[in-house]
């Protein structure tokens, strides 16, 4: 076997900047696009702000906040279907009641979060999670950990491949493949997100999926 964590809201013991901070150099969509992930996926409480149990909130109410008082919906509307990793879901229920939610990724523990269990015929033969090469001793010693986000993330491919968007970041570059039926059949769950991304808390969802559930960990050359 060749010899593979994650992101928060406000603290980060990676020392990356929080998602919200984005750069001056950022065009007015990714700025509004690293706001709405950080409110949909990490801060929505701490700034007021109260998301359904499926982690929704109604555009209005989004639009009231602070920060996004001289935005426009279409400028949302623009930012969710111009998204590479459909990371958004907007959607309307009733007459121009529109409602938006992050569909991965959180940190927040949501009590309805609309993710698909799946089960031995539904699940991939393998997923993989991306990582850097410095934490692959690390993670084989204490195996991959959901750190501050409320599940582990994978992918069902490397980036590019057919049918993978999202999952992992562009900047990984080794690649954890865990045995999906190995780690089932010993309870260990796992969720799809409207995405296609695989999600899971860990053996008795707490977080940590240990080494003796890898299948391989490759590098990018």
């Amino acid at each position: 076997m060749s010899s593979a964590s994650k992101l928060p809201a406000g603290t980060n013991p990676s020392g990356r900047r929080p998602p919200h901070g984005g750069s001056k150099d950022d065009s007015p969509e990714v700025k509004l696009s690293k706001l709405l992930t950080f409110l949909l996926r990490h801060g929505a409480e701490r700034n007021g702000l109260q998301l359904r149990d499926d982690g929704s909130i109604a555009i209005k109410d989004l639009l009231a906040f602070k920060k996004l008082r001289q935005t426009k919906f279409e400028q949302i509307k623009n930012v969710v279907e111009m998204d590479s990793k459909n990371r958004y879901a907007l959607f309307e229920e009733g007459e121009n009641q529109w409602y938006i939610r992050a569909v991965q990724g959180h940190s927040i523990n949501l009590k309805q979060p609309p993710l698909i269990k799946l089960t031995s015929e539904t699940a991939p033969a393998s997923i993989v999670h991306g990582t850097m090469r410095h934490k692959v001793p690390l993670i084989q010693e204490t195996g991959l950990n959901r750190m501050e986000r409320t599940h582990i993330h994978f992918a069902t491919g490397l980036p590019g491949e057919d049918g993978v968007i999202s999952g992992m970041r562009q900047t990984a570059n080794a690649y954890i493949y865990v045995d999906v039926a190995r780690a089932m059949s010993d309870g260990i769950e796992f969720y799809t997100s409207e995405n296609g991304v695989v999600l899971s808390k860990g053996v008795n969802d707490e977080g940590v999926i240990p080494a003796k559930y890898f299948d391989r960990i490759e590098y990018k050359e």
